[in-house]
């Protein structure tokens, strides 16, 4: 690995294990949770309250997702801010590929305890899909979010995670590949082993990291959930705000911006394919116009992430 890289190119290695901590707390959850539109809301405080350390497992989890998301963001500015979409394309296409299915597993896995916040939001998203013929009946299982709904989210929400970790042994095959980009965004033959110098860093990392885990999910230092969605899910009752979780904000924040559902969709989606652009800019000319002035790369930069902060 290069010599120069700082504490910022931990971030891949704490996302890869928030994302390994997720599996595995998912896996024991899954032992105890009943995909049945009457029974998933009690079978949540069951684990809660009867199983033996179920408490810590649920919150382990539901905290660890806005763990994955924390790296995910802070990973992804880090990748933007030293260009490694220039150094290693590959590695950046793999990367947002990763980024679609973590938000489609986080927003699957966030309706599965059917509460309040659950049920509206699935009904919100799902919706958003109408324009398309056959898709709400085919994903849902019938024209609203029901028991079939919640049996194919509660299957695909268990079954997408192992084909990710197809995704991040491909992410990490092309970054290894080449090596790690730098700060300097150049080549260098300046270079030390990755065991243990690099190692020793991420696992220094990774124990501060789990400092945090463990006291949100005994003190619960941060209300990451939205109140609401502690109350049973209930068709007649729509909550004052249907609102998602904080790493949702920015999209959400699009479909209200917009009035036409439609255009809000395409918006929405745009913002995340415009990042397959960056991979353009591989090319010669595009790379002399953008980089080699570093006053108009700043502000483009700095443009980009208050455009992304005044959506949040």
């Amino acid at each position: 690995c290069p010599l120069i890289i700082n504490y910022f190119w931990n971030l891949g290695f704490l996302l890869g294990i928030a994302i390994l901590l997720q599996i595995v707390t998912g896996i024991f959850l899954a032992l105890h949770y009943t995909s049945d539109i009457n029974s998933a809301y009690f079978s949540i405080f069951f684990l809660i309250r009867e199983v033996y350390y179920g408490w810590c497992l649920r919150y382990f989890h539901s905290s660890g997702a806005s763990f994955v998301f924390l790296f995910v963001f802070l990973h992804f500015a880090r990748a933007m801010v030293y260009t490694s979409y220039i150094y290693n394309p590959n590695t950046w296409f793999s990367g947002i590929i990763i980024i679609f299915f973590l938000m489609g597993i986080a927003f699957m896995g966030y309706v599965l305890p059917f509460g309040q916040m659950s049920f509206w939001g699935a009904t919100v998203i799902t919706n958003l899909l109408s324009p398309f013929p056959s898709l709400v009946e085919w994903l849902c299982g019938g024209y609203c979010v029901h028991n079939p709904t919640l049996k194919r989210f509660f299957v695909f929400h268990f079954l997408l995670p192992f084909l990710l970790l197809g995704l991040l042994i491909l992410h990490i095959f092309n970054l290894h590949f080449l090596s790690s980009n730098n700060p300097l965004r150049n080549s260098t033959n300046n270079k030390i082993p990755f065991y243990p110098f690099i190692i020793s860093k991420d696992l220094y990392g990774n124990i501060l990291i789990l400092y945090l885990y463990f006291l949100q999910t005994h003190f619960g230092f941060s209300s990451l959930s939205h109140p609401d969605n502690a109350l049973e899910a209930c068709a007649l009752l729509t909550p004052l705000h249907i609102v998602p979780e904080w790493y949702f904000l920015c999209q959400y924040a699009m479909l209200k911006a917009v009035p036409n559902k439609n255009a809000g969709f395409i918006i929405l989606f745009t913002s995340i394919l415009v990042f397959f652009y960056f991979m353009r800019s591989v090319s010669v000319s595009f790379y002399y116009l953008l980089f080699t002035s570093s006053n108009l790369y700043s502000f483009n930069l700095w443009f980009w992430f208050l455009t992304f902060l005044s959506f949040v």
